[in-house]
């Protein structure tokens, strides 16, 4: 059982908690958890680190067993930990690769293209409620929060394993590569002239999710096929990054099962 606070290893978990150049290095993210290690593709755990009190009340023992796995002390397991109540097992876990012919092999695709996004919740959100609404793919801009950050993760409830992404350097591209492929391109801005809800999305679609600050960037919002909009009552001036993601990847969703 680990018990040392010194011990190398723990050190190197606890910074790959905490940062994301430790991750990239070690082409690794940690996950935390019992739901997300009962999720997790087995070939995918490089170790994993549980206590005894977990262990031993566990109903995993037979997938622990077949993982790299090391017995804690519960104060090692603090310091390795992210969350203010740990549950007792912690994964290291191999990072995910996609490519954008990977992403866009299905037929008529439905995509969320996201640009600068800051917040590790709202994208882990969009994550997780994209794979709900069936989406084939997340792409981002190298400037989105770090999708292996630990809130992040958390917040996509396991949908981690499963949703394609990947980083690009240049949107532009991107946005160019899928006009070419006649997949539509829509803007989510406060500027646009139609709403959302008249469109029509059966065919492959990609929304535009700006900064949540900010909005797109002119010149990436200019590149989209059109501009649309959601209606807001009140004295709103723009609703939660999340939240719109949401709203247009079930709209898709919906038309798309009624055909």
């Amino acid at each position: 059982m680990l018990t040392s606070l010194n011990n190398a290893r723990v050190k190197q978990v606890a910074e790959l908690v905490k940062k994301a150049k430790a991750r990239k290095k070690e082409d690794v993210f940690v996950v935390e958890g019992i739901r997300m290690f009962q999720e997790v593709p087995i070939e995918k755990v490089r170790e994993c680190f549980v206590t005894e009190s977990f262990f031993e009340k566990c109903e995993c023992k037979e997938k622990i067993c077949q993982c790299n796995y090391e017995l804690v002390s519960e104060e090692v397991f603090k310091k390795i930990s992210d969350t203010q109540t740990p549950q007792g097992i912690l994964c290291v876990v191999e990072q995910y690769h996609y490519n954008i012919e990977e992403i866009l092999q299905k037929e008529n695709p439905l995509l969320v293209l996201l640009e600068d996004l800051q917040d590790p919740g709202n994208l882990g959100t969009i994550i997780r409620t994209g794979e709900g609404a069936g989406i084939d793919g997340v792409i981002m801009t190298k400037d989105t929060v770090d999708i292996y950050n630990p809130k992040t993760i958390r917040a996509t409830m396991g949908s981690i394993y499963r949703v394609p992404f990947l980083y690009t350097d240049d949107l532009g591209w991107v946005i160019e590569e899928l006009n070419k492929r006649h997949i539509h391109t829509y803007a989510a801005h406060l500027q646009g002239k139609e709403y959302y809800d008249v469109q029509e999305f059966k065919e492959g679609c990609a929304f535009l999710i700006g900064n949540e600050g900010n909005g797109l960037k002119k010149e990436t919002a200019d590149m989209a096929e059109r501009y649309i909009k959601i209606p807001m009552e009140g004295q709103l001036e723009s609703l939660n990054a999340a939240v719109a993601t949401a709203i247009l990847m079930y709209e898709a969703a919906a038309q798309r099962r009624k055909g």
